[in-house]
């Protein structure tokens, strides 16, 4: 059988997996996270050897590739990476394919996302869908009519770089108020960190300081959906911030082009029933009453990168 590479490069973490064409099971399975201070040659080292942990002498036949960041699919040059610096203009599909001897095809993480779940998970049966990835960062991924849709220059998607607060804090890319500068996992620890920080008194948030100790550099997006569990008053305007910035961009969004389902993945999606409350209630007060869509979660988990990542290898077979 003949057998594919699939490789994620995340903000945070590399994974690798061999699976035989037509499987729905990994062959082998790899996952490491990313040192704090890795860039694009510490990443590509680390996904050299867990390619060599996998394959074993065993022969793969293509490579799909996920990465976190903006890539020319055409070309399989990754544009840069939000999160990993020295990832500007990089060949990875020329490098792998020279390294390798495989051919290999690259596409931007959400993009492949959208594309295992629209394959293998909760996409299957749907012509239109949206595939949004809340995690170290936002961004998303299009199937439109079937078949994956990037837009003219491949940047269809960017749910995370929506304005809903022209007057909100700065994010990474210079704009403020964008979806990600409210939604994703760091940007929430920031939102929580700056309000303690600004307090002249104990006002709320006791839960969530006792949880690092007093140490509000330790505060990660978890944390704060822990917090906000136990009842914690910070925690919870956090993640409701969060939750609301999103809802916005997916009422706005099905107003727009009207897909039949959003299907939410990523880390953060894991924060809880009130998170998904609110961005249920923001989504739906924020598109027209005629305009109907789902919105759900992810079938494939943390994996859908990996597993769209063969339904792109496929395509080379």
């Amino acid at each position: 059988m003949a057998s594919i590479l699939a490789l994620d490069f995340g903000g945070t973490k590399l994974a690798a997996a061999l699976v035989e064409s037509g499987s729905r099971e990994w062959l082998r399975y790899e996952r490491r996270l990313s040192p704090a201070n890795a860039d694009a040659n510490t990443d590509m080292e680390i996904m050299r050897s867990l390619i060599a942990s996998l394959l074993q002498g065993t022969i793969a036949t293509a490579i799909g590739v996920s990465f976190g960041g903006p890539v020319d699919a055409t070309t399989g040059t990754v544009r840069l990476s939000h999160h990993v610096p020295g990832w500007e203009n990089i060949p990875l599909k020329n490098l792998l394919e020279q390294e390798f001897g495989l051919p290999t095809i690259v596409d931007n993480d959400a993009n492949v996302a959208a594309l295992g779940e629209h394959r293998f998970g909760a996409g299957q049966g749907y012509d239109s869908l949206f595939y949004i990835t809340i995690s170290t960062g936002v961004g998303g991924g299009w199937i439109i009519n079937g078949k994956s849709w990037q837009g003219a220059g491949g940047m269809a998607g960017e749910i995370g770089h929506i304005v809903v607060d022209p007057a909100g804090p700065v994010c990474l890319c210079g704009k403020r108020g964008c979806v990600e500068r409210f939604a994703s996992g760091p940007y929430m620890a920031q939102n929580a960190k700056d309000i303690l920080q600004s307090q002249q008194k104990q006002q709320g948030g006791e839960i969530l300081r006792s949880l690092v100790e007093n140490d509000l550099n330790l505060i990660t997006g978890q944390l704060i959906s822990q917090a906000a569990a136990k009842g914690d008053k910070i925690a919870q305007a956090v993640l409701k911030k969060s939750a609301w910035a999103l809802g916005v961009g997916i009422g706005n969004i099905a107003n727009l082009i009207n897909p039949q389902r959003f299907i939410l993945g990523g880390s953060v999606t894991k924060a809880g029933e009130t998170w998904w409350n609110t961005i249920q209630q923001t989504a739906t007060a924020t598109a027209l009453p005629e305009v109907s869509f789902e919105i759900v979660p992810a079938a494939l988990g943390d994996d859908a990168p990996l597993w769209g990542a063969v339904a792109l290898a496929e395509t080379l077979q």
